[in-house]
């Protein structure tokens, strides 16, 4: 089955056209600053890249401009739109409704703007991508793929805030989790490199990125993972603070004469790694730093985000009774050599010990504990759009 996955951003679009038979990605490409001057489509097909300049006022603009790609003599890759089984839309917030993909009808649609007050950055740019190819592939099925669904396994004693519980049934003010796709994709490849039945295993999954989480998988089921009401919640990120003591809003309002919004904002866009290093926010730059000028922000900022990745695996352990595998994903976990040294250092004790050489590897399938290590630690580069795409091409099949 041939299906087109879609990301919609805010003023981007990432998509990738799969043949889900054998994993293949047809064409993928990114369609940058809609809405804005300058908006710029790269369309790749295989090592050819196709650059393309052209206004998109909005997302169906946009959709339209990826599907004249797909479909064009000279760097297109298949030769209509009826070629394309099914759409599969990457949607950041589903709530409490959505354990699973659904199909999108008119039902679903109204209960993902309903969700937009829970995610008010993601939901409306995920809502407008899918009316945008409901306009122009009128006949083709399409699905929404939730990154909080795989979370909605976690017990209430795992997603219930101590705050009065009346503001949970009012406002369904809880933890939700995110990067869903992700954890459930790489903790389902762990089983699969095990050769374990993943209804018997306990996996950790480390999602270590600009955006990070990490999630306590048992019996492939989420019972817990560390991003919250919202994606700021756990751990310390490239721009996001992770936890926080709550007083410290008002506190930083008072003192810094700061709006609710821009305190907000700064544990958003200002803060991580980051707001401690003052450098960057991308993890390679930090320890670049670190390495030519000893940098002592820069290790300070590396620090503390080893050091809570760590902490969040020992509680993990905990909740779960034990654990059979710890995996890293994502561009952080795939490709931080030392970071995972330094994270998984002190962690021995609970049954791995690491490979130093397996270590030193950069995005690929690999076991990087030795050989004789009870507990299995992996690098499994993460697959979001294949998973999206295995989704839909299960829920349409029927329907194509």
């Amino acid at each position: 089955m041939i299906i087109l996955v879609i990301n919609c951003g805010s003023s981007s679009l990432k998509y990738q056209l799969i043949n889900t038979e054998n994993a293949e990605i047809m064409a993928k490409g990114l369609a940058e600053r809609i809405g804005i001057d300058g908006s710029l489509l790269t369309h790749q097909v295989g090592d050819k890249k196709t650059k393309i300049e052209q206004d998109m006022k909005d997302h169906k603009d946009a959709i339209k401009m990826v599907l004249d790609a797909l479909i064009d003599n000279d760097h297109g890759i298949i030769k209509s739109m009826s070629e394309i089984n099914a759409v599969g839309h990457r949607v950041v917030h589903g709530g409490e409704v959505f354990s699973d993909s659904v199909l999108i009808n008119d039902n679903v649609l109204k209960t993902l703007i309903d969700c937009i007050e829970l995610a008010p950055l993601h939901n409306p740019a995920n809502i407008d991508g899918i009316k945008a190819c409901q306009e122009i592939m009128t006949s083709t099925p399409m699905v929404a793929v939730f990154d909080t669904a795989f979370h909605q396994t976690m017990p209430e004693h795992a997603y219930l805030y101590a705050i009065p519980y009346e503001y949970y049934l009012k406002y369904k003010i809880r933890r939700y989790g995110f990067h869903g796709t992700s954890h459930k994709y790489v903790s389902g490849r762990a089983a699969k490199m095990l050769n374990r039945p993943i209804e018997d295993l306990k996996i950790i999954t480390c999602h270590l990125g600009n955006g990070s989480s990490i999630t306590a998988v048992k019996g492939g089921e989420s019972i817990d993972t560390s991003m919250g009401f919202t994606p700021l919640e756990g751990l310390p990120m490239g721009t996001r603070s992770g936890d926080i003591d709550p007083s410290i809003i008002p506190y930083l309002m008072q003192k810094e004469n700061l709006s609710t919004e821009e305190v907000i904002n700064i544990l958003n866009k200002k803060s991580g790694v980051y707001g401690i290093s003052g450098i960057s926010s991308d993890f390679r730059d930090l320890e670049e730093a670190v390495d030519k000028e000893n940098n002592e922000r820069a290790k300070f900022a590396l620090d503390v985000f080893e050091y809570r990745v760590k902490k969040i695996i020992g509680s993990y352990v905990a909740a779960m009774g034990g654990v059979d595998a710890i995996v890293f994903t994502a561009g952080v976990g795939e490709n931080g050599i030392n970071i995972r040294k330094s994270i998984l250092n002190g962690l021995e004790f609970l049954g791995f010990n690491l490979d130093e050489e397996k270590n030193k590897v950069r995005g690929k399938e690999i076991i990087i504990s030795t050989d004789d290590s009870k507990v299995k630690v992996m690098v499994i580069p993460t697959n979001e759009e294949y998973m999206i795409a295995k989704d839909t091409e299960k829920i349409v099949k029927d329907l194509v």
